[in-house]
């Protein structure tokens, strides 16, 4: 072999080290300063959604990029060695918090040098006003800091309204506020309100006890009093759950509002089986009874517990599938996952039309009642049920 020929065969072998060794991913350094960025580096928000900076709404705005502010307001502060972290805070049971800054805006957001950023408060329109403001003890706005992690930044551009805006965006976790015992917030959403529930769902489960145990009333009117009250415990749980998962698991509060929703529109559906059930043996000329109970209340049951599937299963599916387009942009800052208004109404429409059914039940029934001159005894028990039927219907 040649001379020529090995200076080529070493050259190739240095080259092809090279490109190796340039082409590794480079180690980012562990220290250095770390840059939460809301959307990717490529993107910035446009009214609340990432969009990439070519896009046309976007593409004059340019990229978002960090400038670090002094403790004593020094502005563009050089930092060695930073490092973008891409995505939301971790805000785990806290709420998240969208914090607009722009020229006229009250609030003012400052990029530490050590990676924190600085909540200011302070209603100064004057850019360089506000940093002089900022080492003026005397005037001395009010602040938060918040930890790498708890927030992060990026560019907003709100295309909506007379012109377009450009502001400084961030998403933060709201602080976690200590709340004494005291406060009289605290005690009427925390502590007097799942009080009352715990009451109310003792009480309701004495009545059901009470309507199965006896034997006298475990007839078709008592078993539909006891599913009644079953509803309206499972009603008053989900209730509860509601209270304590609010802001922190967005799935069980939606699971718990659908439950809600779900069991005190079974209870109107049983209240109307009810009220059909007294109004159509008043009007019947026969009182006594050709169909055993049982079977009677099978059939309400297939009624009720049929109608409150059917209804609840298209109120969740206008809720996913139907509910308004906006809703269904993936805004970054999301808001506590409830049942949307669609699927809401699609609970309360057939429960406003069983109150107005139930209203005619009762009218007519008292009607009945008030033209009957002499009563058996099957009459006497019958109209013990329908002033059970209007004490849970008011």
């Amino acid at each position: 072999m040649n001379i020529g020929t090995r200076i080529f065969s070493v050259f190739l072998t240095l080259s092809f080290v090279l490109a190796c060794v340039v082409g590794l991913p480079q180690k980012s350094n562990p220290n250095a300063i770390r840059v939460n960025k809301c959307c990717e580096k490529f993107e910035l928000l446009v009214d609340a959604i990432c969009t990439n900076v070519n896009d046309t709404a976007a593409e004059s705005s340019g990229a978002w990029a960090p400038i670090f502010t002094g403790y004593n307001g020094e502005e563009n502060v050089q930092v060695t060695e930073w490092r973008y972290v891409i995505g939301l805070p971790d805000c785990g049971p806290l709420q998240m918090w969208p914090i607009y800054h722009y020229i006229t805006s009250a609030d003012k957001l400052v990029l530490l040098p050590d990676g924190k950023m600085r909540h200011f408060i302070k209603n100064t329109n004057d850019a360089d006003d506000f940093h002089k403001h900022i080492s003026d003890t005397d005037l001395k706005p009010l602040y938060y800091d918040y930890e790498p992690g708890q927030y992060c930044m990026d560019k907003a551009v709100l295309t909506k309204g007379a012109q377009t805006k450009q502001a400084q965006f961030a998403i933060v976790c709201s602080p976690e506020k200590v709340t004494h015992w005291t406060d009289t917030d605290f005690l009427l959403r925390k502590i007097i309100n799942p009080i009352f529930h715990g009451v109310s769902m003792i009480i309701l489960l004495m009545i059901a006890i009470i309507y199965f145990v006896l034997p006298s009333l475990r007839d078709l009117v008592g078993n539909i009093v006891t599913t009644i009250t079953v509803c309206l415990i499972v009603n008053q749980a989900a209730d509860l759950v509601r209270i304590f998962t609010e802001f922190s698991s967005h799935v069980s509060f939606l699971v718990a509002d659908t439950i809600h929703y779900l069991s005190l529109m079974a209870a109107f559906f049983w209240l109307n089986s009810m009220g059909y059930y007294i109004w159509k043996t008043f009007r019947s000329r026969n009182v006594f009874l050709r169909v055993t109970d049982g079977r009677k209340y099978c059939w309400y049951s297939g009624y009720a517990w049929g109608a409150t599937i059917l209804m609840t299963s298209l109120a969740t599916f206008a809720h996913f599938f139907l509910d308004t387009a906006q809703s269904k942009k993936h805004n970054l800052v999301e808001d506590q996952e409830t049942m949307g208004w669609l699927g809401i109404a699609m609970f309360f429409t057939p429960i406003a039309v069983l109150v107005s059914i139930n209203i005619f039940f009762y009218v007519t029934t008292q009607k009945i009642i008030n033209r009957m001159n002499t009563y058996g005894r099957i009459h006497h028990k019958l109209k013990a049920s329908f002033v059970m039927f209007s004490l849970m219907f008011a």
